[in-house]
């Protein structure tokens, strides 16, 4: 195991340090010039879209999803523990500097993932019995129709399946079982055996049964956990602005605060940065065109701009809510963690000891749990759809029973096992499907 896990984490090193920036940053680059910025051009446009005829009653559809649902599909994917435990992460090893770069890979995700949306839009097939199906897989091979374009797709739908359908799942109910043990004093075999009763439930619903539950339970959850920042902010209300000056200050000079030289310290907070950016939002990562592509639409651009929303909410509101209230109480003021050291903490209990210093540590653990085990089950029910589809593809719809079996005794069995390597090979799977679907992406762009 130990063996594996050193190989594992080698491969996440280059695919993250070097590899990801690279391939997310001039993918977010070549889309926000093609695009002429149409993360800023077209920001008002897509939130006129998302707000101007919001609701959490979207319908059962004849076949696909509303706009808002699909998105609420892909806001369900995307924030999760990336959000908390992710970004808590990413603050831990790359210092409050790491916050900033999770912006700048959000600001050009922003454009890729209206590359996405629209491409999956444009690319989605409608099977005989009125099945919309769509997502990386289908533009790969749309737009490579040779051997390439088989090899290329069955290698991101592999990895989907095992970042998406399993390794993810067991990532999100670990995070739940900690954060409930930690809270509650329960075992958290209990908590994880309360998710395979509820994910059975909407497994076997299907896909309006699933966008039913995310279009509701994405607004409330994202409201109760920004109350309850809001109001941690209010109270730390002055050390706001050393908050800011902390992320920008160590974004440029980590090594003041992780330790190390100047360039390895600044290539930590950009890695982590960039790696714990794309867990959270997930742009360039080909997950959540799946959702995009069910969207009913009159034309793939509208759906384009709704998915910037997505990743603006994910980035520029959560995380970066997770991010002040973990600076403010922890780090501005001499706090326990401005001196560098990290050794007491943990990421996945980070937030619960930021919003205990200010709230009592009872009322904080309660608290992040709950909003936790919201962000994660949400996060499992939509990587579960992405990995059906994936699964489907690869193996036809025969398999889909099995897969969801399989689903659900990983993320039972994430719930009670805590393991460096589930979470090393989550983050592999994850990087690993970037490459495919960048090099897709940019294909369509030029060919399509």
């Amino acid at each position: 195991m130990n063996t594996i896990l050193s190989i594992v984490q080698k491969i996440n090193y280059y695919l993250s340090d070097y590899i990801l920036i690279i391939m997310l940053v001039a993918c977010g680059l070549y889309f926000t010039i093609k695009t002429k910025c149409v993360q800023v051009r077209c920001f008002g446009e897509g939130v006129k879209k998302v707000f101007g005829s919001f609701s959490i009653r979207g319908g059962a559809q004849s076949s696909g999803l509303t706009s808002f649902q699909a998105l609420a599909t892909a806001i369900a994917a995307q924030v999760g523990t990336g959000n908390i435990v992710g970004a808590s992460g990413a603050i831990l090893i790359g210092g409050p500097g790491a916050v900033f770069w999770m912006w700048v890979i959000a600001f050009f995700g922003m454009a890729t993932i209206y590359a996405e949306a629209t491409t999956a839009q444009k690319t989605r097939i409608k099977e005989s019995d009125g099945t919309i199906l769509g997502g990386p897989v289908y533009y790969i091979k749309a737009v490579f129709k040779k051997n390439g374009g088989k090899f290329l797709a069955t290698f991101f739908a592999i990895a989907a399946v095992l970042a998406l359908g399993f390794f993810g799942a067991m990532v999100q109910s670990n995070s739940i079982g900690e954060v409930f043990q930690n809270a509650f004093n329960i075992p958290s075999w209990v908590a994880g055996l309360l998710l395979v009763i509820l994910s059975s439930f909407i497994f076997l619903g299907g896909i309006n049964r699933l966008a039913s539950v995310t279009e509701k339970i994405v607004p409330l959850m994202a409201l109760l956990y920004l109350v309850g920042g809001i109001l941690i902010l209010i109270v730390k209300i002055k050390f706001i602005p050393e908050t800011f000056v902390l992320i920008f200050k160590y974004a440029f000079q980590p090594q003041a605060i992780i330790g190390g030289t100047f360039g390895i310290a600044l290539k930590t907070a950009i890695s982590q940065g960039v790696k714990r950016g794309l867990f959270s939002n997930e742009a360039g990562m080909g997950s959540t065109p799946h959702a995009h592509a069910l969207a009913n639409v009159k034309d793939p651009h509208d759906q384009g701009v709704v998915a910037m929303i997505g990743v603006f909410v994910d980035t520029f509101i959560v995380l970066t809510m997770t991010a002040l209230i973990v600076i403010t109480t922890l780090y501005t003021n001499n706090g326990p963690l401005s001196a560098g050291d990290i050794t007491n903490f943990s990421k996945t209990t980070l937030v619960q000891t930021a919003f205990g210093s200010i709230f009592g540590s009872s009322f904080g653990n309660t608290f992040v749990a709950i909003c936790l085990f919201f962000f994660a089950f949400s996060t499992i029910l939509s990587w579960n759809l992405f990995g059906k589809i994936n699964m489907q593809y690869l193996f036809g719809k025969k398999s889909v029973f099995i897969y969801s079996i399989i689903s659900i005794i990983f993320i039972f069995v994430g719930s009670i096992l805590s393991n460096d390597l589930v979470w090393e090979l989550t983050d592999m799977f994850n990087q690993l499907m970037v490459i495919p679907n960048v090099i897709a992406l940019i294909a369509c762009s030029i060919c399509l």
